[in-house]
C-alpha cells in the first residue's frame, strides 16, 4: 500500500513524499480542479505559477479564519468577509478593522475572484495570490506584516505539518502564506443561482423577473455584463465625494484627475446579501441604489457617458421597473455558496 501511495505523490509532482511521512500522517496533496459552469469567462488565476491542490486550499481556509494574521491577534479575513453575506462586512457602510478602527471603504464580495483581472475598488492589486498583502498591511485593517506573521505560526507544530503537505517542507514564509490565502480565493466560486438554473435549462424564472431581466439588459448592462456582472472598468457614476473618507476612487492609484471618483464596477452576484451597497457603503438597500441612479446622480466633469445621454442625467426608470429589476437581482442569490462547509470556519 505506501508503494502505491508513493507512486501517487510522484505522479502527482506537488510534493516529496516518503515513507515517515506516511508513518507520521501527513496528508497527500491531491490535485485539485476547480469546477464552474462552461458559460463562465476564462480562468485569469495563474494555476501554473500557483498550482491548486486540495491541501493549499484547505491550508488557505484555515489561514483566512486566523486571527493572528492581524497585529493582536483578533482580526481574521474572515472577519470583514462573512461567509452568509457572501464574503462582505454585513451592516457596516466603512469595514472595522484592528482596535475598531475605521477605514474609508466598504469591503467587497469574495466571490469568483479566479476570473477577474483586477481587484481591490481601485484596481491597485492585479494578482489575486498577492492581494492579501494590502489588508495584511494596512494599519486601519490587521496593522500586521508577513515577516511578524510568519514569526507567530513558525513554531505551530499543525501549521508546520500543512505547510509540507503543500510545498514538500515545514519552511513557513510570505510566499506560501499568499499562495495558499490565492488558492482559498480561488476556489470561491458561486455559480448555482436560480439565474444560473435558468441558464442551465433546469429551471426557470417568472414572469416578473424575465421581465426584470430584460429591463436590467438595457438600463444596466453597459457595466455590469456578462455572466459574473461585471466588466471591471473603473467609472464616476456621479456620487458626491465624502469629505471625510477623502477617497478618490482610482485617482489614488493614478494620480491622474480623469480618475477622480471612478471606482471599479462590482460584481453583482449575490447582491441581495451584500448591502451596504458602493465603495463607502452609502446605500443600505437596492432601493436606495436604483433611486439614486434615477434622479440624483451629480453631474461631475468626468461623470461616466453611459450616464449622461440626450441631456439627461441618470437612468430613468419608473417604480415598476425598479421592482422589476430588484426581483431579477434576487435570481443571483447563491444559497450554496452562502452555506457551502468547504468555505467555512474551522469548527
Amino acid at each position: 500500500m505506501k508503494n502505491i501511495v508513493l507512486l501517487v505523490c510522484f505522479t502527482l509532482n506537488f510534493i516529496s513524499c516518503t515513507n515517515d511521512d506516511i508513518d507520521k500522517g501527513i496528508p497527500i496533496n491531491e490535485k485539485y480542479e476547480l469546477k464552474y459552469p462552461s458559460y463562465f469567462p476564462s480562468l485569469t488565476f495563474d494555476t501554473i505559477r500557483y498550482p491548486l491542490s486540495k491541501n493549499g486550499i484547505e491550508l488557505g481556509r484555515k489561514l483566512f479564519y486566523d486571527g493572528r494574521l492581524s497585529r493582536n491577534n483578533t482580526i481574521s479575513c474572515g472577519f470583514c468577509h462573512i461567509q452568509e453575506n457572501a464574503f462582505t462586512h454585513h451592516g457596516h457602510n466603512i469595514s472595522h478593522g484592528i482596535d475598531d478602527r475605521l477605514g474609508i471603504r466598504n469591503a467587497p464580495s469574495i466571490q469568483n475572484l479566479a476570473f477577474l483581472n483586477r481587484f481591490m475598488w481601485d484596481g491597485v492589486i492585479h494578482d489575486l495570490a498577492q492581494q492579501s498583502i494590502s489588508p495584511i498591511s494596512n494599519e486601519d485593517e490587521m496593522d500586521s506584516s508577513i515577516e511578524e506573521i510568519v514569526s507567530k505560526l513558525k513554531n505551530d507544530i499543525n501549521y508546520r505539518s500543512l505547510f509540507k503537505s503543500v510545498f514538500g517542507d515545514e519552511n513557513i514564509n510570505g510566499e506560501r502564506i499568499l499562495n495558499a490565502l490565492g488558492q482559498f480565493m480561488a476556489a470561491m466560486i458561486s455559480s448555482n443561482s436560480r439565474y444560473d438554473s435558468y441558464l442551465k435549462k433546469e429551471g426557470n424564472l417568472t414572469d416578473e423577473e424575465k421581465y426584470g431581466m430584460n429591463l436590467f439588459q438595457k438600463k444596466c448592462s453597459s457595466c455590469h455584463n456578462g455572466v459574473l456582472f461585471t466588466d471591471e472598468s473603473f467609472r464616476n457614476t456621479g456620487q458626491y465625494y465624502d469629505a471625510q473618507y477623502k477617497d478618490g476612487g482610482r485617482f489614488r492609484v493614478t494620480l491622474d484627475s480623469i480618475d477622480f471618483m471612478k471606482f471599479r464596477v462590482p460584481s453583482l452576484r449575490n447582491i441581495e446579501l451584500t448591502k451596504p451597497y458602493m465603495h463607502d457603503g452609502r446605500f443600505y438597500s437596492l432601493e436606495a441604489v436604483l433611486n439614486f441612479y434615477e434622479q440624483n446622480v451629480e453631474n461631475q466633469k468626468n461623470l461616466d457617458p453611459v450616464l449622461k445621454q440626450n441631456d439627461r442625467i441618470g437612468i430613468p426608470m419608473t417604480e415598476n421597473e425598479k421592482k422589476a429589476i430588484i426581483t431579477f437581482l434576487k435570481t443571483l442569490t447563491d444559497q450554496k455558496f452562502i452555506t457551502n462547509p468547504a468555505f467555512a470556519e474551522f469548527n
